[in-house]
């Protein structure tokens, strides 16, 4: 059998490494004076653990809202002779000038910091200290490193300072004038993508001679021709959403060496592409195998007419290309960024991988090319993907959802990104494509959707991310999450004016997550407030008069919740159930749905004890004794009612203590009922165990209770002899069922159908058709 899409399993290493992380003081710390994390002094650890261990945690910390970022972790860092990084990506605000500082001992080779928007000035200083080693490095969005911190000279400590610059306008903030690339000979590749106005690219780039990677995405350059100083070694140039000019175009051509060069832009612009300048890039840049124009308009016809077209299948050969200005290329491109322009529509385009909207091919691409450092062109490509998978097929399954769910942890906090990518994610993971998925994959799709719930309260990502998770099987693909999954939902149902889709959706998932689980998870989420919540729901219902969906759901998640669970079932009664209940029974006389699920909830109850007492009142009975009537959902509402009862009257007499009604008339009543409901019904109810069932069959307090309990069996077994015959022998309901024909108490037609009940598993048992099952 083929392996599923996504299912290799994780290395040794990051098991390893994420084990760490979680459970630092139980492997590689301690906890030293005033609280503060140590290393352990008998830990050494070479550079490929310890960048595994930062860059991990970064990405943790981003993605597993159970995991929590370690005061001091970077501290562990700060001794080279114990630890050794050499390449460090952090991202993010979560990133201190004092995490920095705390490796500056540290012989970098590559540092990538990307929307770090917490660091300052302050971090530039700690940069200086890695100038002998550093080769790569890059500041993409960290807007704010070029800025000292304001503020008295003589200010307090370092959290205050801090939190004082989240609250200061950018504005008054001071230029850094001090810092220079001086002595960083190493360094070969740079992104400054995001550099603040005020600092001249120029000047700053000046004394790095050696580079061969320049990334300047949104930086503006009014002065063009010191780019020329690069032009013996300059091999890739990223220019996104930097106005073009003449000047600038003609100093790029003349970089020879370039192999990659990306002058593409997601704003407008008037500076328009023209086939001129298009040709003269590919004739000045003879050793370019990588080019993005996307988001060019283009002035004039670049493209061959349709009917002059090379004939034959779509070809990436340079001279067949249906764009003139490539027809020059000495070889197809490894890349070519076509996005959001009109020439990613040709039949002909000489490149391996293209991105654009004519197809699934080119969007996929696009997003791989743009998660990172665009998520303004991700999340449009994105959207293109969610209408393939919606309105088309998506036959690259493996590749887009591990590529809309790398994009949703990287722009956690994006939220253009998160509402097209949840509702992507939807369509991906429905039954049409489910048979292709892993357990793992699956997983990774439902970390994400609840990343995005946890992020956002708003009303479309809220109701993306739980339509998504209703096309997993619940419980079970949801139980590695459950009590988190569980928190989210009770917190989208809080607000007393929710959205009506999300509302239904919300509860719906509620229901099916307490459904067939263990009595822990239920007990679990039911102190979480659950019981509380969906009575809350049930008022707001009853309030505006209305039995719709959430109102039946959430009854029939208090059913669930409630199942062999008191704890659950003295919540519902310390929060005014039993008045909802006859609430919603007069209001709504004639809903069936409601009935049932309101009377199985009360069997529940009636099965505690401790409980009964409560429910021992002349108007509960006498209710409960009005309903053995009801004909509502066939013969559920009537069964129910009659469950409540007999355990009630099991009891005793001396429990009873009222007058009103007598004891007996229910009793008669009850027999009454039992007798008129139809053997062979089928049932919509569904029993885990048997044991409150089983608990009412050998005694003679209440016949009537014990004739009910093996009504119940005699049905149930008949109807589904697969699913219940072996429970009832697992339980030990044979030899309960036996006592029941010694007591002289039992009625002779209670024992007529013991008898029936043994037979049928007796016969389930000798048919070896069933067995085999």
């Amino acid at each position: 059998m083929a392996a599923k899409a996504g299912d290799n399993p994780d290395s040794l290493m990051a098991l390893s490494t994420a084990f760490c992380l979680r459970n630092l003081r139980r492997t590689m710390c301690y906890l030293g004076d005033g609280n503060k994390l140590c290393l352990r002094s008998d830990v050494f650890l070479p550079s490929e653990i310890c960048d595994k261990l930062v860059n991990t945690y970064m990405e943790l910390v981003h993605s597993d809202s159970n995991f929590e970022p370690q005061d001091g972790f970077f501290q562990l860092f700060s001794d080279p002779r114990s630890t050794r990084l050499t390449r460090v990506q952090l991202r993010e605000d979560l990133v201190r000038d004092r995490d920095l500082e705390a490796i500056w001992k540290q012989d970098l080779i590559e540092l990538h910091l990307t929307y770090c928007n917490s660091l300052s000035a302050r971090s530039l200083k700690t940069l200086a200290s890695f100038r002998q080693t550093l080769v790569s490095l890059s500041l993409f969005g960290c807007s704010h490193i070029f800025y000292r911190k304001g503020g008295a000279p003589l200010a307090c400590n370092e959290d205050d300072e801090e939190e004082e610059e989240q609250q200061r306008p950018a504005s008054r903030q001071a230029l850094d004038t001090d810092f220079s690339f001086q002595g960083f000979n190493r360094l070969r590749l740079l992104n400054l993508g995001g550099l603040p106005e005020e600092v001249d690219p120029e000047a700053l780039l000046k004394p790095l001679p050696a580079l061969t990677s320049l990334d300047l995405s949104g930086v503006q350059l009014p002065r063009a021709a010191f780019l020329a100083q690069w032009k013996e070694r300059l091999a890739s140039l990223v220019l996104y959403n930097v106005d073009l000019s003449e000047e600038l175009v003609n100093t790029v051509v003349e970089l020879g060496h370039l192999r990659h060069l990306d002058i593409s832009r997601e704003r407008t612009s008037k500076f328009k592409m023209t086939r001129k300048i298009l040709t003269a890039i590919v004739q000045g840049l003879v050793n370019l195998v990588s080019l993005d124009i996307s988001g060019h308009i283009m002035l004039d016809n670049c493209t061959v007419p349709h009917l002059e077209e090379a004939m034959g299948r779509p070809s990436i050969e340079p001279c067949k290309s249906s764009i003139y200005p490539f027809q020059e290329l000495k070889r197809p491109l490894q890349f070519l960024g076509l996005y959001n322009t009109t020439l990613c529509n040709v039949t002909h385009i000489p490149a391996y991988k293209v991105t654009g909207s004519k197809n699934e091919d080119q969007v996929l691409n696009a997003i791989e090319a743009y998660t990172e450092f665009r998520p303004e062109l991700a999340h449009r490509a994105i959207n293109q993907l969610f209408d393939i998978a919606r309105i088309q097929h998506c036959s690259q399954l493996l590749r887009a959802l591990q590529l809309v769910i790398a994009a949703l942890k990287c722009h956690k906090y994006e939220k253009s990104v998160q509402v097209t990518g949840s509702a992507a994610l939807f369509y991906l993971t429905n039954t049409e494509y489910r048979s292709d998925q892993s357990m793992r994959l699956r997983r990774q799709v439902i970390q994400v959707v609840l990343n995005g719930m946890e992020q956002y309260q708003e009303v479309t990502v809220q109701r993306n991310c739980c339509l998504t998770l209703c096309n997993f099987s619940i419980p079970e693909e949801l139980e590695f999450q459950y009590g988190r999954v569980n928190l989210l939902l009770l917190k989208i149902l809080e607000p007393a004016r929710q959205d009506e889709s999300i509302q239904r959706i919300a509860v719906h998932l509620c229901n099916a997550l307490v459904c067939q689980v263990d009595n822990h998870h239920k007990e679990a989420v039911g102190k979480m407030g659950f019981v509380k919540t969906m009575l809350n729901l049930i008022q707001k219902k009853l309030q505006d008069r209305m039995c719709d969906q959430v109102m039946e759901f959430s009854w029939s998640a208090l059913w669930n919740i409630t199942d062999e669970t008191p704890d659950n079932c003295q919540m519902f009664l310390n929060c005014r159930g039993m008045s909802l209940f006859l609430d919603c029974l007069k209001e709504f006389p004639d809903k069936q749905e409601l009935h049932r699920n309101m009377l199985g909830l009360l069997g529940n109850v009636a099965e505690v004890r401790a409980l009964r007492p409560q429910l021992l009142t002349p108007q509960f009975i006498s209710v409960f004794s009005d309903l053995l009537d009801s004909k509502a959902d066939g013969i559920e509402v009537s069964y129910n009612a009659c469950g409540v009862l007999s355990h009630i009257v099991f009891d005793g007499p001396e429990a009873w203590g009222m007058e009103e009604p007598l004891r007996d008339t229910v009793m008669d009543k009850m027999m009454a009922a039992i007798q008129s409901w139809d053997v062979t019904s089928r049932r919509n109810i569904n029993y885990r165990s048997f044991e409150p069932i089983l608990r009412l069959l050998p005694q003679s307090i209440a016949p009537v209770s014990q004739h009910w309990a093996t009504w119940a069996l005699f049905n149930l077994v008949s109807v589904y002899p697969s699913k219940y015959c072996p429970l009832l022998v697992k339980e030990g309901g044979i030899v309960l069922l036996e006592k029941v024909l010694e007591l002289q108490t039992s009625h002779e037609e209670t024992k007529d159908m013991a008898r029936k009940v043994m037979e049928q598993c007796e016969n389930f048992k000798e048919d070896p058709m069933e067995t085999a099952r």
